[in-house]
């Protein structure tokens, strides 16, 4: 059976080696700040125990027929698309935030892609190894982190040219039974209470960046791994215990020192082959891509729950039926309602890799994205200025049930006097942890940078939509050309994909 529990989860985070450092400490994956982390994964495994959610939780493998979690799924259809979407936004509801598990799913995907054009294209043998890889993953349940961003050193030089070769991951040794490798990778969500780190390429490299074209996947806790985690999580409630208040975060530098890795989970060594070097890239680009997708469902649901923390302290303070509440309302909702139909759009038109993995459609999919991410902020400045300036400066709980300071903070916090001053208190305790909690400060920086900032997706786009062929239209309406082509978007390949990034980005 290839869905598991969250105890079979947890049971299994127990029994790792304590390999996370947290404020100078070596600390077990059972350390309470990792708890509020882990509460967001339990999402994910119950959810796909709950009969109610089954049909969006709950996929068929490809490969062996078995029921699993869809968070190990390789998606085989737009219907595979469009629910992963879906179970997205409705999971991102239940723990107000990043669900974090789907890094994983979009590593997988984009490696199920890329590894079978390598092996077409140089007659290499990875993808039956990814698909062993991936029967272990579906049949165990497994959770994991997608860890793609080096540290990069000086931006402005490429890999090979950095004055420490080790600021890009890169392969030290080649062996007969795998590889050594050393460097570091940042901003790595989940990691810390991860089963697998599944580290790719950060960018296109090229000819003397052999050794930096390098995809692999290993135990969380191997050897020569130590995961470095700042935990962002709620204030601690005593009282006023709500579903919010259990849920965090904790992202990590996962640093690489000296690790070896199995040949047969290694899915990528240009240090060896360089050949394989150019289809570094483009696995950048395509979990890129399929996390950008995934985006398309966590973030409108993220813009929802800013919304209706925006509309209930709207009807709280009594203001809720004037216009300029409506209309910041409308905005959000509308931010929200395109974003996801741009990730829908996307799944209609996505078109089917040769290996059998469904890819969404770049353009839309990069545009929704982008819309996200350069609306965040002002989703959040709408939220704080309906609530008011009290999120920011709410008395801790505790004074809130203290004999003498209580009663007089329950009667001043009032506004409907139809809505009780513990409501109040709920409601504006809520917003503080949107908004000036530790976490907040991780999900705003995370809605604009997380998949890649507003410009990433720029240039993304940019490179698929054929400007020559949109001016067209300019040249005919002005009488520069007699005839109109018909103008429509073509279809791309996953090799004409890899064609068009290498030109772009392998100068």
């Amino acid at each position: 059976m290839g869905v598991k529990t969250f105890e079979d989860y947890y049971n299994r985070l127990k029994k790792m080696r304590p390999n996370i450092y947290i404020d100078g400490h070596k600390v077990d994956r059972t350390d309470e700040r990792l708890r509020p982390g882990i509460n967001v994964i339990r999402e994910t495994y119950d959810r796909a125990n709950d009969p109610s959610f089954e049909d969006l939780c709950v996929a068929t493998s490809h490969i062996t027929g078995e029921k699993i979690n869809r968070f190990c799924h390789i998606h085989q259809s737009r219907e595979d698309l469009l629910k992963k979407q879906l179970m997205t936004r409705l999971l991102c509801h239940r723990v107000g935030g990043c669900i974090q598990r789907c890094m994983g799913t979009d590593a997988l995907n984009a490696l199920s892609v890329v590894t079978y054009e390598m092996d077409q294209a140089l007659g290499t043998a990875y993808y039956p190894r990814f698909l062993n890889y991936l029967r272990y993953y579906q049949e165990n349940d497994l959770c994991a982190n997608c860890a793609q961003t080096d540290a990069k050193g000086y931006r402005i030089k490429r890999p090979h040219e950095q004055d420490d070769p080790d600021l890009y991951l890169r392969v030290v040794e080649v062996k007969s039974d795998g590889i050594v490798v050393r460097g570091a990778k940042l901003h790595n969500t989940i990691a810390p209470y991860a089963d697998e780190i599944i580290v790719l390429p950060t960018r296109f490299m090229t000819e003397k960046d052999n050794e930096y074209a390098v995809a692999f996947a290993i135990p969380a806790d191997w050897e020569g791994v130590k995961i470095v985690a700042r935990h962002a999580v709620q204030h601690r409630r005593k009282k006023l215990l709500a579903p919010i208040a259990e849920f965090g975060d904790a992202e990590s530098f996962t640093i690489f020192d000296d690790v070896f890795v199995p040949e047969e989970r290694v899915f990528m060594n240009g240090k060896a082959d360089p050949r394989q070097t150019p289809f570094a890239g483009f696995l950048a680009l395509l979990f890129a891509h399929y996390h950008r997708h995934t985006y398309t469902g966590c973030k409108p649901a993220i813009s929802e729950i800013i919304a209706s923390e925006a509309a209930l302290v709207a009807e709280y303070n009594g203001i809720e039926r004037e216009d300029h509440v409506r209309e910041k309302l409308c905005h959000i909702i509308s931010t929200a309602e395109l974003v996801f139909a741009a990730g829908q759009a996307s799944a209609y038109r996505a078109e089917r890799a040769p290996s059998g993995t469904y890819i969404p459609d770049e353009i839309l999919t990069n545009a929704g994205r982008k819309l996200a991410g350069e609306e965040i902020y002002n989703e959040y400045r709408i939220l704080a200025d309906l609530a008011g300036g009290l999120a920011a400066t709410l008395p801790l709980e505790g004074d809130f049930y203290n004999e003498e300071t209580g009663p007089f903070l329950h009667k001043y916090i009032r506004r409907n006097p139809r809505i009780s001053p513990e409501d109040v208190h709920r409601c504006f305790r809520l917003i503080e942890n949107t908004l000036v909690s530790e976490l907040a400060g991780v999900m705003q920086v995370a809605g604009l940078h997380g998949g890649g900032s507003p410009q990433m997706e720029t240039i993304t786009m940019m490179s698929r939509y054929d400007l020559e062929k949109l001016k067209s239209i300019a040249r005919y309406l002005a009488g520069i050309e007699k005839e109109l082509p018909r103008y429509e978007r073509e279809t791309v390949t996953p090799r004409q994909m890899l064609e068009r990034f290498r030109k772009l980005y392998g100068r």
